[in-house]
């Protein structure tokens, strides 16, 4: 097995609605990453999104996305 097959494998899957949208979207997410704060534009719409989560032992606690103003 590769590094890239580790990595994909091992990534959290996640669906949401936009909050500017409301598109149903999959986030990939990276649970090696306790806390994550970051801030991306929507796939569908292009408008900013800023996500917030927590992981615990290869389990996705906490997730939220919240829209930023333009």
């Amino acid at each position: 097995m590769n590094l890239y097959n580790f990595v994909c494998l091992n990534m959290i899957e996640h669906y949401f609605d936009c909050p500017h949208c409301w598109e149903n979207q999959l986030k990939m997410i990276d649970p090696s990453i306790e806390e994550q704060n970051f801030i991306e534009d929507c796939e569908v719409c292009c408008n900013p999104l800023e996500f917030e989560l927590n992981i615990t032992n290869n389990h996705l606690d906490f997730f939220s996305v919240i829209p930023i103003g333009q």
